[in-house]
């Protein structure tokens, strides 16, 4: 188990192999994390607080943004973002997994499944797919990510 009580699994492992929905990142570098797994720093009747700490770094990136994304599954964000560096969205996000279920791909080729009730946070480097139908929040820097945002309309020649 991981420093947030995650499973790990080989590359290519399915969910229903175990609920393993992580590979080839170490302990220090928690992507995302369980209700159930961030830890309980107060805990009274009537109130519960949680608080993982060192959950990514936004240190010089200036205002954040909050986005609020709606996706059918079977989107692929891969070809909307090439012709970025690497061919990836280069804004961090903090988020929350309202419903659904995807998929994000690193630039190190490492991956993992975010789904329903996740908090999570992608790094610079990442694109994602749609498993099943995702409502999902993101706290982005917001001129970085509306770079993105931007090429991603050009390429949808919007």
């Amino acid at each position: 188990m991981g420093t947030c009580g995650m499973n790990w699994r080989e590359k290519g492992g399915s969910d229903e192999e175990g609920g393993f929905d992580r590979i080839g990142r170490d302990e220090e570098h928690t992507m995302r994390i369980t209700k159930e797994d961030i830890p309980v720093r107060i805990n009274v009747p009537g109130a519960v607080a949680r608080q993982k700490t060192n959950f990514g770094d936004a240190t010089g990136y200036g205002m954040i943004g909050c986005e609020y994304f709606s996706l059918r599954a079977g989107t692929d964000m891969s070809p909307l973002l090439k012709g970025l560096e690497g061919d990836l969205c280069q804004s961090p996000h903090w988020g929350y997994m309202l419903q659904g279920k995807l998929t994000v791909t690193y630039a190190d080729g490492t991956w993992e499944v975010n789904k329903s009730g996740d908090l999570f946070y992608w790094p610079p480097g990442h694109t994602v797919k749609v498993d099943e139908d995702a409502e999902v929040i993101l706290f982005s820097p917001q001129d970085a990510h509306g770079k993105v945002i931007d090429h991603m309309l050009r390429k949808m020649g919007a």
